[in-house]
């Protein structure tokens, strides 16, 4: 049986894979489409999200080289290095709007790029030190980007290294090609993340815990985001009774959760005019880890 002919089956529905696919285009205005203003992202044929979920799958390697590739992000990436090349020390680095965009982008903190003065403050203080700002702040990603590069201890020792500059490159063009699915479809990084990490839930506060996997499980099961002003054990229970974490082991299972997800995301999507935030994008990049 298809991934889509499995999806209806298990939420209700039957037929044959063509007539699902065919249903799914047809619920979300998606069959006989003409195309969107801008290309779609490599290797994406189409607006149908169980479809071009296996398509993002197929061709995410080849899709972030084609848009490592792209004029404007080689220009901007050619800026970057020449920017940190050229440093005499960490305050003037960080103190460049061009280089601040593309560090922070590729290390979850893209949302942040217009607070200079934090950034600077940020990853200049020592993760080591209980009481440095980078311990103050909730948003973990500034104390994994601190320890990372190190710049109260090494300076530019650490950036200025090839390897973590191609390292840095990496990770921000991830984010651009994942940036790219979830405007074509929305939520499709979010699906791609869940399905690498599925087989290692084991409990409902690792759902929790995650980003990435407590959007996917609250909105393929309908909680309202709002759920998180409640306390733990609420929040607990409202996944816990709705889903045997167990059956994420099962890879059948995992595809039609991964596909309700999708369907219920272009769903709000539709409704809202929400999306994935940049932040959300970074983190499901890979090879940020110096």
């Amino acid at each position: 049986m298809s991934d889509s002919a499995y999806l209806l089956t298990l939420y209700g529905g039957g037929g044959s894979a063509a007539s699902s696919a065919s249903m799914i285009d047809t619920i979300y205005g998606l069959a006989g489409s003409g195309g969107t203003s801008t290309a779609p992202p490599y290797g994406i044929t189409t607006g149908n999200p169980i479809v071009a979920l296996q398509e993002a799958q197929a061709t995410q390697t080849q899709g972030i080289a084609n848009e490592a590739k792209q004029p404007q992000v080689e220009r901007t990436l050619a800026q970057f290095n020449a920017a940190v090349q050229g440093a005499t020390s960490v305050q003037q680095l960080l103190s460049n709007p061009d280089v601040l965009n593309v560090l922070l982008t590729a290390n979850g903190l893209g949302s942040q790029t217009g607070f200079t003065a934090l950034a600077q403050k940020a990853l200049m203080s020592d993760p080591s030190d209980p009481n440095s700002l980078v311990n103050q702040l909730t948003n973990t990603n500034w104390k994994s980007a601190a320890q990372t590069y190190q710049f109260a201890t090494k300076g530019l020792a650490v950036i200025q290294n090839p390897q973590v500059l191609s390292t840095i490159a990496n990770g921000y063009t991830e984010v651009l090609w994942r940036q790219s699915l979830d405007s074509a479809v929305p939520g499709l990084s979010n699906a791609l993340s869940f399905k690498q990490q599925a087989s290692s839930i084991t409990s409902v506060d690792q759902i929790l815990g995650d980003s990435t996997l407590r959007t996917v499980v609250t909105t393929a099961l309908g909680i309202p985001q709002q759920i998180a002003f409640q306390d733990l054990t609420a929040q607990e229970t409202a996944i816990s009774s709705r889903v045997d974490i167990s059956k994420f082991q099962d890879p059948n299972f995992v595809n039609a959760f991964t596909q309700q997800y999708l369907l219920a995301a272009a769903g709000n999507t539709a409704t809202t005019g929400g999306g994935t935030s940049l932040d959300s994008l970074a983190v499901h990049a890979q090879g940020l880890v110096v």
